[in-house]
């Protein structure tokens, strides 16, 4: 029997555990990448763990999320981050390079190697035909000390692409058509792998959009083969011998199958507030918008760029609607400054970002009150572009370009004849903004700049005999990390500030949520499905663990969010009829006795007393030997310190 793509690159680099699906495995991490919202974060933590050097084969740190310098806190962090990048072996992409998926996928992604990233849409390098995996920033400081990285051996599901994708439909297309049928919880446990004759249709950035809103699948990452496609590109950036040939075996098999016609798909749109609300243009119909966004790290490819300036080309925007447009890299902003594409976007009224994250996360151009926004981003949850009832729509680049002239919702088919886009057989090559770390005898000369802004970790304590405290906290389904720790360009800069940014976790749903929980001192979160979706910022653990969370009670749980609990010594249960949901309410009084007895005898079925009802709840807590021993010590990174010792 022949293996997936995915099982010939994880069984190339597991150290760990058995290769059975189902069973937790560690694996070799090739690479890393951080960016600054979670990066400052992470290196506190690899410095807790007191590795000088960094272990992978290439980390790099990224700037391209904090940007907004409207107080000394970003550009601290950012100052922090570039020391201890050039002290530790850590490559440093400079304010102004781009976003870390963008540069990653251009500059140091390999086929077949393995990369994890303290950001959720780190999947994104897939498209090249890596293993490329989002997590906390606690795992990926572990990695970088030469830790394995540890994932439940996946289900793997195949997408067997057909035909080709019609004149002014997308890659954006083919994703939303993906999560319509999926929905946003249906990967979860699963690598996506892309197979079948129309892969060979789809360029490098194109499978990148794909494999980077994989991450709103919740799946564990997507994949495509490495082929002549990948070879092409790699050639284009000057990286030819990285590349490798990668694909599954003719009789390998797979969990499920899913066949998608390539030349079926028609332009769509995921409408508020959820990635998997996906409708086509004619279901929408005549919408009017207020807003168009482009960029950000699923659309700011050149290509993408090119066909943008295409359709803007002589045209004006329409007077009602509000422009904004973010190349995805510098080396993507030089190149359409040379051939004049940023003048035709600069002619037509767009208003030029810099190469940065920016409007995805609420980081500037909120749209109005109640206003249309149409994006090319990855999410849409409620309130993440920093308007509370904005109402916002991704779309392809195409359908937004289109439709900032028309002043509504347009079917880019109406634009009729297609050109040829081809690949530049040669990208404009300038690293100058990605500064080389100090030379290992010269590390110690180095000295870490730190601002004020900078605090640390939160303590940790090892797992107490019993748990005895209120329900700080009830929530509903698909609870993202948006609700739990809300991003934006007033909470952002409080990143490396724990006690800062708790003030602001959970106030989307409840303002009082982080006074009540201080001044209770312990308690308890309960929750419904698919609780933390979204980032990957461990920030959702870390803030709840300073306010004093002792477990989490919810339906099921998002793969990372779970993670990072596990992470931070936060006990994720799981209830085993999903009824007794509503046997629970805010305020109740909780207790779960002999904890520590029960989970060191290895049980996975624990018993929630709720004292104010007086009713017994069975609830899982399903943790490996590992993860097991994690929760014990109180988290990873006293884990983690004490088996260095």
């Amino acid at each position: 029997m022949g293996l997936t793509l995915t099982e010939k690159i994880l069984k190339a680099h597991i150290v760990d555990g058995e290769f059975v699906k189902g069973q937790e495995i560690g694996i070799r991490i090739d690479q890393t990448l951080t960016q600054d919202a979670t990066g400052t974060m992470a290196y506190l933590e690899f410095e807790a763990i007191g590795v000088p050097r960094v272990k992978t084969e290439r980390s790099v740190a990224y700037i391209d999320h904090n940007t907004l310098q409207s107080g000394f806190e970003n550009a601290d962090d950012h100052r922090f981050i570039g020391s201890v990048a050039k002290k530790h072996g850590i490559w440093f992409s400079r304010p102004g390079n781009g976003i870390c998926h963008q540069v990653h996928l251009e500059r140091f992604g390999i086929p077949g190697k393995t990369l994890i990233g303290s950001d959720s849409h780190t999947p994104t390098g897939g498209g090249i035909g890596m293993i490329a995996i989002g997590a906390g920033g606690l795992d990926v400081a572990v990695a970088m000390g030469g830790g394995a990285y540890y994932i439940t051996y996946p289900k793997i599901v195949k997408v067997n692409l057909t035909g080709k994708l019609s004149p002014w439909v997308a890659a954006k297309d083919v994703i939303l058509e993906v999560l319509r049928r999926l929905s946003v919880k249906g990967g979860v446990g699963k690598v996506i792998e892309y197979c079948g004759e129309g892969v060979k249709t789809l360029t490098v950035p194109e499978r990148a959009t794909i494999t980077n809103m994989g991450a709103e699948l919740g799946a564990t990452t997507s994949i495509f083969p490495s082929d002549e496609v990948t070879l092409e590109f790699l050639k284009a950036q000057d990286r030819a011998e990285v590349w490798t040939e990668l694909r599954a075996d003719d009789d390998a098999v797979y969990d499920e199958t899913v066949d998608i016609d390539l030349s079926a798909i028609v332009p769509m749109a995921a409408c508020p507030h959820s990635p998997d609300n996906v409708k086509t243009v004619a279901e929408i119909g005549k919408l009017k918008i207020d807003q168009v966004c482009i960029g950000s790290c699923t659309n700011s490819s050149f290509m993408d760029m090119m066909k943008v300036a295409y359709i803007l080309k002589g045209k004006t925007v329409h007077p009602d609607v509000s422009l904004a447009i973010a190349p995805g890299s510098k080396q993507v902003l030089n190149m359409i400054a040379q051939n004049g594409a940023l003048a035709t976007m600069i002619d037509a009224g767009a208003r030029i970002l810099e190469s940065a994250c920016g409007p995805c996360i609420g980081m500037g151009q909120s749209p109005n009150s109640k206003g249309v926004s149409l994006r090319t981003f990855n999410r849409n949850f409620e309130g993440r572009s920093g308007t509370k009832d904005g109402q916002i729509y991704l779309v392809s680049p195409e359908m937004a370009a289109l439709s900032a002239l028309t002043g509504y919702l347009t079917d880019p088919r109406e634009l009729g004849d297609m050109p040829k886009f081809e690949m530049p057989r040669q990208f404009v090559i300038n690293d100058n903004m990605v500064a080389a770390p100090a030379p290992e005898e010269e590390m110690d000369k180095v000295e870490i700049l730190r601002g004020p802004n900078i605090k640390p970790y939160p303590e940790t304590a090892p797992l107490v005999e019993n748990i005895e405290c209120p329900v700080s906290l009830k929530v509903g389904d698909n609870i993202t990390t948006d609700h739990i720790m809300p991003a934006g360009a007033k909470i952002l800069p409080l990143r490396s500030n724990i006690p800062a940014i708790s003030q602001h976790c959970f106030t989307v749903c409840d303002e009082d949520f982080p006074r009540r929980a201080k001044n209770l001192g312990k308690s308890i979160i309960v929750g419904g499905v698919n609780y933390g979706q979204g980032s990957s910022r461990e920030h959702a653990a870390l803030a709840p663990l300073y306010l004093g969370i002792k477990a989490v009670l919810v339906k099921s749980f998002a793969r990372i969010h779970r993670a990072n609990l596990i992470n931070a010594g936060i006990l994720p249960l799981t209830f085993v009829n999903e009824a007794d949901y509503d046997k629970i309410s805010q305020g109740d009084e909780l207790a779960i006795e002999n904890v520590r007895a029960d989970i060191e005898a290895g049980k996975t079925e624990l018993t929630v007393i709720n004292r104010t009802k007086g009713v017994n709840i069975p609830v899982l807590c399903e943790l490996t030997g590992r993860t097991k021993d994690i929760i014990l010590a109180g988290g990873l990174l006293d884990y983690t310190r004490e088996s260095l010792k």
